[in-house]
């Protein structure tokens, strides 16, 4: 249902981004190993999250602040 939802979709991908960074900064083997594949998303996630870490995280906030007003 979350594919069908734009709200419910960019919170999925701000989760996905913020966790796979948070996993890299505690076990970066666990996620610097798979680069390639489908498993590799968790590997550019993680890359996001660390070049663009101001980006994201105002899009937390804004996101956070969006889903306490509905």
């Amino acid at each position: 249902s979350a594919l069908f939802n734009f709200q419910s979709l960019m919170l999925v991908v701000l989760l996905t981004i913020c966790t796979c960074t948070y996993l890299r900064a505690q076990a970066p083997a666990l996620i610097d190993r798979n680069k390639t594949g489908v498993i590799g998303l968790f590997w550019k996630a993680a890359r996001i999250g660390e070049r663009l870490s101001p980006y994201v995280s105002i899009a937390c906030l804004v996101m956070a602040f969006q889903l306490i007003m509905y």
